[in-house]
């Protein structure tokens, strides 16, 4: 045998070992019982897949503002404009309450009471909260399967969208579906129907956009090819309603392209995680360097409520055309 022949058998030994190494956790959560949907999702957002999924929600947030009704509010608040970094770190931080601490923790519970005192505050239909909850749904599993470094199992998509049925429970959210399934055509339906321009929206998505850009590693780059990349990966539907010009087919296959490299390189070199990474150790959240109260986190009166009915918009629903009727017209 070769010196060559010996040295590429240990490289392979030592890759599959690595790729053996990387489907461990994988092999932990396949074992888990699937009511056991909190460690599920706590296990998948913080060791397995911590960068993809916290991409694919804070991407889940940023199609909500697509439909006026949502979009527009937020515009009135002032928040999401005026200071969004803040109103970033405060939706990252509530939300990775309950999935860093349980729902029957004490963290958990004031995680979840912050956030629905906040939108008691607000005019939202239980429409709207349910297909916002589905994006949270939806976003991470697309996200996964599209660009990390393996898909997700059934075992896992069930229980992350178990572990969202629980939060959607929590905050009073009626008419939950059941399955993946009926929670990706409500989400695919809704925005089909509800998805149109307005001003005040694409203001907040300009605004989001920018604080993009503030993040490593992209406030390496110029903030034009900031705002390209983040076309490149959104559909045509969201480009439409958002008056966002449409990328180029070189600029997706790049950009997607990049993304689906960097999950062969974790998959082949990457060694894993073994130490969780919450919401509130990340690089991207930098209000609190001397830490934070749940209690005192997000929005308060006065100011409050906002009502829908003072809505401002370009749009306007059964006159404008929605996404469906563009989409046959094309």
């Amino acid at each position: 045998m070769s010196v060559v022949t010996t040295a590429a058998d240990r490289a392979r030994r030592a890759l599959s070992g690595r790729i053996a190494e990387r489907h461990r956790l994988g092999s932990e959560i396949a074992d888990l019982d699937p009511a056991e949907s909190q460690q599920i999702a706590q296990l998948l957002g913080t060791r397995e897949f911590p960068w993809g999924i916290t991409q694919a929600l804070s991407f889940a947030l940023f199609r909500t503002y697509a439909v006026p009704s949502i979009g527009d509010l937020l515009y009135r608040t002032g928040q999401f404009t005026e200071q969004t970094q803040k109103r970033y770190d405060d939706t990252v931080l509530l939300l990775d309450a309950p999935v860093e601490h349980g729902f029957e923790s004490p963290l958990g519970r004031a995680g979840v009471r912050r956030i629905n005192q906040m939108h008691a505050m607000y005019d939202i239909s239980n429409d709207d909260m349910l297909y916002v909850l589905a994006t949270f749904v939806v976003c991470p599993v697309r996200w996964v399967n599209s660009y990390e470094w393996r898909r997700l199992t059934d075992h896992e998509v069930r229980g992350l969208t178990d572990y969202y049925r629980r939060l959607g429970k929590h905050m009073a959210i009626k008419g939950i579906p059941e399955t993946y399934a009926e929670f990706e055509r409500l989400m695919d339906d809704y925005e089909d129907q509800h998805f149109a321009f307005s001003e005040d929206s694409r203001a907040v998505a300009d605004a989001t956009l920018d604080l993009l850009g503030t993040f490593m590693p992209y406030r390496l780059l110029p903030r034009a090819v900031v705002r390209r990349m983040s076309f490149a990966l959104m559909d045509d539907r969201l480009l439409w309603a958002f008056h966002y010009p449409r990328p180029t087919a070189v600029e997706r296959v790049l950009v997607r392209g990049g993304l689906r490299l960097r999950g062969l390189a974790i998959r082949l070199f990457a060694p894993p995680r073994t130490e969780p990474l919450f919401g509130r150790q990340t690089p991207q959240v930098r209000c609190y360097p001397n830490g934070y109260e749940i209690s005192e986190l997000g929005t308060f009166a006065p100011g409050c409520p906002v009502l829908h009915n003072g809505t401002r918009r370009t749009s306007t629903p059964g006159v404008d055309p929605t996404w469906t009727e563009v989409r046959a017209a094309r």
